[in-house]
């Protein structure tokens, strides 16, 4: 075992290498923290503690920082696998500084929403235990919004054969082992759970509603409903749900209405386009009708490149040349004229 150690750290640190100081800054700040961890206790003083959260404590800089911080080897690996993950798969599509973004708006959001659960539990239960017991901190925030963020980009890939998976389950997948992790005891308490959960939910809002590209805003597509996250036979009740919430979000004008749009001027036929999708079927015809262009640019190019021979005598040998005399004018446009030889 000790042999495949050195391999896999060469492979490890290549990785890394080749991403971006996004990542790299991600990554060192993840393995400094769980250094120091083994001298102060960095989750209370770094972590999102729901009872210093809020008035009158007001420990805001935990909302930056909670993402960030480990105790334990394991949540280090899976906190940097997870960011090297954004560097190989949604870094290329989105760009260094739309990634930071993205890690920021999903750890904040998550930490609050986190906060705010907390602290109405306390409200139901009298509980202090739910406002200075709890530490909310490391991947599962991250993790849940990176998942969802992979079910928009490549949700048909497939993880596993055997059973057959795909990648686009991978979030209520992997929210189902946390629960299940939850329930058997595995996990101290509800924290990474409410983490996961909420950093999805955080993910799938800005993805959906507010993250710029080329196209606009957000990602209107039925392929990323927020019922499409369930199984098929709860997405029918899930997203007249999620439709009432949207109209109520809506008069409240944190969402944007859905707004269709129509090309009249088609060749075919009306088409309607969502804000922030882009057609797989109009981007093959494109990618078709650019290649049969370019083939017939070929083609074109063949038929016009004319053959030239020049006129060489050898004056050693006594051998017949063969002169090709070409028609000035006169010929088919397109096609190549029958040269006549003439024996010297």
């Amino acid at each position: 075992m000790n042999r495949y150690l050195p391999v896999a750290r060469q492979h490890f640190l290549g990785a890394l290498a080749s991403t971006s100081v996004v990542v790299k800054s991600i990554s060192a700040v993840v393995l400094l923290l769980y250094l120091l961890s083994w001298a102060v206790d960095t989750s209370y003083a770094l972590g999102v503690t729901p009872g210093y959260l809020f008035p009158p404590n007001f420990w805001v800089w935990t909302l930056a920082t909670h993402g960030v911080v480990e105790v334990h080897i394991w949540g280090v690996a899976a906190s940097i696998g997870t960011v090297m993950a954004c560097g190989r798969l949604l870094e290329p599509l989105w760009g260094a500084l739309e990634l930071l973004i993205f890690f920021a708006v999903v750890n904040v959001s998550a930490g609050v929403l986190a906060g705010l659960s907390y602290l109405l539990t306390y409200v139901a239960t009298f509980d202090l235990g739910f406002l200075f017991a709890v530490r909310v901190h490391g991947a599962p925030a991250f993790l849940g919004g990176v998942l969802v963020a992979l079910k928009q980009t490549m949700g048909d890939t497939t993880v596993l054969r055997v059973p057959q998976v795909r990648l686009k389950a991978a979030p209520a997948l992997a929210l189902l082992l946390l629960a299940m992790l939850r329930l058997s005891g595995l996990l101290e308490d509800a924290a990474p759970l409410a983490a996961y959960g909420y950093g999805a939910l955080s993910g799938w809002v800005y993805l959906r509603f507010y993250q710029r590209h080329s196209r606009g805003r957000g990602d209107m597509s039925d392929h990323f409903a927020f019922a499409s996250f369930f199984p098929e036979v709860l997405q029918p009740a899930v997203g007249l749900l999620a439709g009432l919430v949207h109209a109520v979000l809506v008069k409240a004008r944190v969402c944007r209405k859905m707004v269709k749009r129509y090309d009249v001027g088609a060749p075919s036929s009306i088409t309607i386009s969502l804000p922030g999708t882009d057609p797989q079927d109009a981007e093959r015809r494109r990618q078709l009708a650019l290649k049969a262009l370019n083939e017939r640019l070929k083609r074109v190019e063949d038929q016009s490149a004319w053959p030239s021979m020049d006129d060489e005598e050898d004056e050693e040998d006594d051998e017949p040349v063969l002169l090709l005399h070409l028609p000035r004018g006169g010929g088919v446009p397109g096609r190549r004229p029958a040269p006549r030889v003439q024996h010297h």
